[in-house]
């Protein structure tokens, strides 16, 4: 799949599946956003669970760059969740975290799950943004989920799209 984005100049992606080969990329991108991030070691054993899968935005023309993003996620028993899913702040706002999204829906689809879920941090205004363009709805909460560095914690909210 080819996503355009602009940002000062045109710039094309390919979403494409993940391999055990992002696995140091997607650790670099991680220590982005996240407090306790992943390790190249935890996504590896991630990407290699059968019923976990995802997707990379990579910009098209860079093969040796690191992806802009990706998503990690997860399906069993009909129900998948979002295990994560990050974009390189200097993509963000074109459109990526949409298209990767997308790229879960897509292949959720395809296997007839009936419901994708996540959670997010109810600060993280712009990914609650995406998601409730996506048509997640609220249906929990975890209070004081996520811990922040010299902050107090923050709630998880829990959020399902159902797919049939």
């Amino acid at each position: 799949m080819r996503v355009p984005f602009i940002n000062g100049r045109k710039r094309e992606f390919l979403i494409d599946p993940l391999a055990v080969r992002d696995t140091t990329a997607m650790a670099l991108l991680h220590q982005e956003d996240f407090s306790r991030p992943w390790t190249a070691v935890e996504f590896a054993g991630l990407l290699d669970q059968e019923p976990v899968f995802g997707f990379a935005a990579r910009e098209i023309g860079r093969p040796a760059a690191l992806p802009a993003g990706f998503v990690l996620a997860r399906q069993a028993a009909g129900e998948a969740e979002i295990l994560t899913i990050t974009v390189a702040r200097s993509f963000r706002g074109g459109g990526l975290g949409w298209a990767l999204m997308d790229a879960v829906l897509r292949q959720l689809y395809h296997q007839r799950a009936e419901a994708l879920f996540l959670e997010v941090d109810e600060t993280n205004l712009a990914a609650l943004a995406l998601y409730r363009r996506m048509r997640f709805r609220e249906v929990a909460r975890r209070p004081a989920y996520y811990a922040h560095p010299g902050a107090a914690p923050t709630t998880a909210l829990v959020m399902r799209r159902d797919l049939r």
